[in-house]
């Protein structure tokens, strides 16, 4: 199953137009994001707080991971200081992978913000969480924080916004969306054999781990006759027809 690192700012000092500031709604946004990458089979790890951005890309780095997310908003120059609006998605421009995903998170977005040309997947030679990343990395600065309409839709729209950046990991990785349930505890039942946890919702997915008969499960979402369960250090999708919630 696909595996990220979830990266949202450290930078408490970047105060927004209002009130807040950028790692408080980043944080608040990567809290939202948690249930969808569950119940869509995504696991992840989130960085630590406490760390700055070289921690982030050596603790990203120490890890195997496929997608490095990192989740920023941004800041006008002080010469422009809230007169700036936009989207903007920096892909690593050697990587063809970090620049097929930006264009898919930055495309989505489009669907929810209210300039949707000002949405854009834009190439950097500088970001460090882009560029010196193991895994392929992309750097979401969503709006503008220090522009009152840009402050306003972030904040006003941080579960869309979650939403959205699931659907286009979900589009990246070429699984499908699958929207959180409450999150239940399942038993396997299969009359003595073990059952067998998939990275697609198919028989025609790969067998990545088995539970045995009587094995508890948490359940994160369903799809297609497929609970999205975990099971020890496994995430992935396992037939409903032999647990019983």
């Amino acid at each position: 199953m696909p595996k990220i690192f979830l990266s949202p700012s450290t930078q408490e000092w970047n105060k927004h137009a209002t009130e807040g500031n950028e790692e408080q709604y980043m944080n608040l946004l990567a809290d939202r994001l948690e249930p969808y990458l569950l119940s869509c089979g995504i696991a992840f790890t989130r960085n630590d707080p406490a760390r700055n951005v070289q921690g982030a890309i050596a603790d990203s780095n120490a890890g195997e991971y496929d997608v490095h997310l990192a989740l920023h908003s941004n800041a006008a120059p002080e010469s422009l200081a809230g007169k700036l609006r936009g989207i903007e998605i920096y892909f690593d421009p050697q990587s063809r992978l970090s620049e097929t995903l930006a264009n898919i998170i930055a495309n989505n977005l489009k669907s929810i913000y209210p300039l949707p040309e000002k949405s854009r997947a834009l190439p950097t030679t500088t970001l460090g969480e882009v560029l010196r990343t193991r895994a392929v990395a992309v750097l979401c600065e969503l709006g503008y924080h220090d522009n009152y309409a840009d402050e306003a839709w972030l904040k006003n729209n941080l579960e869309a916004i979650a939403r959205t950046l699931a659907i286009s990991l979900c589009d990246y990785f070429g699984i499908p969306f699958i929207p959180p349930t409450p999150q239940r505890y399942g038993m396997v039942s299969t009359g003595g054999g073990n059952l067998n946890i998939r990275d697609y919702p198919s028989l025609e997915g790969n067998i990545i781990g088995r539970i045995p008969n009587n094995g508890a499960v948490l359940i994160y979402g369903e799809y297609d006759g497929w609970y999205v369960v975990s099971y020890r250090d496994y995430l992935g999708y396992a037939s409903k027809n032999y647990i019983v919630v």
